[in-house]
């Protein structure tokens, strides 16, 4: 793409997109040139359609990945190369409506329980603990953790939406965070990469829940993204309100906390229907 690239990145910067969304974006961009092998600014509204197809009936990519190639796209062809809308115009969006998978507090113990590297379990714990999306934790710094005993907390900084926030610091996690630091001594990153200088990647941190998944015997884990639902769904049921949690997970609508917050099976069998506590005061 060459100047193209640079003019993109420029144009995202000024819309004061995230760090993360500026990288997929560009991904999507990128991905789009090499499928076609034709500069992106030639292509035609039907090709980049027929790309979308192609991702979804070849590529067996998720609804909810097509989104982030349909904003990327909408935000360099009609954003930034200014296309009218007759020009440029895509299918309205399917959304995925598959519910998440809640892990169970036993799962959740297990998967934690198998991870016998210790800065593998910190981070798995880290992520369960605070509610983190994974691009979050492999981002965090050792000055986010505010472990003052007034303080208790964990700084995300630029989380999705380019927000910054403050979630739980759990005093479990917190233990397991200062052992790992006397064994390995991070530096500028919390939990560094092979360079030690780079965060960890985020296929790296999918990569050591699976393997934890998989060592654990729990079948059908659907990615790191599990241990965040489980953080809501778990505060949920302990009582904690619905606006603390939002807060946590950092979300701007009430409504989108609420699709993570599913109670357990087990939980659920707790609940007694009315129709049963009607007949008893019969």
């Amino acid at each position: 793409m060459g100047a193209l690239r640079e003019q993109f990145r420029q144009h995202m910067r000024l819309q004061g997109l995230a760090e993360r969304t500026q990288e997929s974006y560009e991904h999507a961009v990128v991905d789009l040139t090499r499928a076609c092998r034709i500069s992106p600014d030639k292509l035609t509204n039907e090709q980049i359609q027929g790309h979308l197809d192609y991702l979804l009936r070849t590529r067996h990519i998720s609804w909810n990945t097509v989104n982030v190639y349909f904003s990327a796209f909408r935000c360099f062809y009609g954003g930034m190369l200014k296309r009218r809308a007759t020009e440029f115009s895509l299918p309205p969006r399917g959304r995925s409506h598959r519910r998440p998978v809640v892990l169970s507090r036993d799962t959740v113990r297990r998967i934690l329980g198998a991870c016998e590297n210790l800065k593998h379990r910190a981070l798995l714990t880290t992520v369960y603990g605070s509610g983190l999306r994974v691009s979050e934790v492999c981002r965090l710094k050792p000055h986010h953790v505010e472990s003052a005993p007034d303080r208790m907390m964990l700084r995300v900084d630029l989380g999705k939406g380019g927000k910054d926030r403050y979630t739980l610091l759990s005093r479990h996690g917190l233990e397991l965070l200062r052992e790992y630091w006397r064994k390995y001594r991070p530096g500028e990153w919390l939990f560094f990469g092979f360079d030690r200088s780079r965060p960890m990647a985020n296929g790296t941190a999918q990569a050591i829940y699976y393997q934890a998944c998989k060592a654990a015997g729990v079948q059908n884990a659907r990615g790191i993204h599990s241990l965040r639902h489980a953080f809501a769904t778990h505060l949920l049921e302990q009582g904690t309100d619905l606006l603390v949690i939002k807060s946590c997970l950092g979300h701007s609508s009430l409504s989108t906390t609420a699709q993570y917050c599913h109670l357990t099976a087990d939980r659920l069998r707790q609940v007694k229907s009315p129709a049963d506590t009607l007949a008893e005061d019969q």
